[in-house]
């Protein structure tokens, strides 16, 4: 703005004018005319310089443009759909591990069921030693023997087969028993099926310390007893032909009269009444059983008399079961 006074510029006025536009703030805002020119100038990248906007076009095109999202809308992947994709991935995973447990069982069983020897085709030290560490399979599923094994006579020209194992994970008497006659019922039977086998023995042994109480292993079977092994029992299975059939005997040995009285006590105890009521079990269980009590008579020299345990100990504790099969 200038001032002009006959002709001449008006200093005074021109400074005045300059103070005047000094002192206005410029706005923030663009007005119509600045933001319409601003628009015309910008593009799709949203740049106005034009360089900045080729380069931008550049990067787009070799490396892709991001998926705009709609916060409003329920289709977008901003976090609407979080809930459901969850619910995807936790039955997709849930379907996986089952499929793989399945699969896993299925494939077991069959590698299992292929690799374990078959004593009633042949009777050899590879196959007892297959069939002992594998298992055999024995009504619905298999049987499985101690670790600590040793396989004393496998052969067909002798027809008999003798094993001895050691047992690590029984507590006690009754649990052991238990084991072990299922562990040589399933290795007998396969074996007597065998017609070149007619004996089968089946040493039993345990781990005791000082005063005859069962050791186990610990953690897992890394810690293995250290008490003193000792022969617990022994199963004696003998296999006799004629033409009714084939008759399987089992005799029983080398249970003393100790031991066969704390098993038949453990045999005959009730659980729930030795949990609610021990001292009046403890008092049933002696009668029962024929132990000694206070009020027992003794002999001469200060000892009871019990005629089953004599009995049953004369050659060893025997339990003779004689099974007849069908008419081959």
């Amino acid at each position: 703005m200038e001032c002009v006074t006959d002709g001449k510029l008006d200093e005074k006025g021109v400074m005045a004018a300059r103070r005047a536009d000094k002192g206005k703030k410029k706005s923030k805002f663009l007005n119509a005319d600045e933001a319409e020119e601003l628009f015309s100038r910008v593009d799709e990248t949203g740049h106005d310089n034009v360089d900045t906007a080729r380069r931008e076009r550049a990067r787009r095109k070799e490396k892709g443009v991001g998926v705009d999202i709609d916060p409003l809308s329920d289709a977008d992947p901003s976090g609407s759909t979080v809930e459901r994709a969850i619910k995807r991935t936790a039955v997709l995973f849930v379907v996986l591990t089952l499929l793989v447990v399945t699969l896993a069982q299925v494939s077991c069983g069959i590698v299992r069921r292929t690799s374990t020897a078959s004593l009633t085709d042949e009777v050899t030290v590879a196959n007892v030693s297959a069939a002992m560490k594998n298992g055999i399979e024995w009504g619905g599923g298999f049987t499985q023997f101690p670790e600590d094994f040793t396989i004393v006579e496998a052969s067909e020209n002798t027809g008999r087969l003798e094993v001895t194992v050691t047992d690590s994970t029984s507590e006690n008497a009754r649990d052991c028993f238990s084991s072990a006659q299922v562990q040589s019922t399933a290795l007998a039977i396969n074996a007597l099926l065998n017609p070149d086998i007619d004996v089968v023995v089946y040493h039993v042994n345990v781990h005791a310390d000082k005063d005859g109480n069962f050791q186990t292993s610990q953690l897992f079977g890394f810690l293995r007893p250290a008490g003193n092994v000792r022969n617990f029992m022994t199963f004696i299975w003998t296999k006799n032909s004629n033409e009714d059939g084939v008759w399987f005997s089992c005799s029983i040995t080398g249970m003393d009269e100790k031991t066969t009285a704390e098993l038949r006590d453990q045999l005959k105890s009730n659980i729930v009444t030795d949990l609610l009521v021990p001292d009046q079990s403890e008092e049933d269980n002696e009668e029962e059983s024929g132990v000694l009590t206070p009020s027992s008579t003794q002999d001469e020299t200060g000892t009871s008399t019990d005629t089953n345990a004599e009995d049953q100990t004369n050659d060893g504790t025997s339990n003779n079961n004689q099974t007849q099969s069908t008419e081959q």
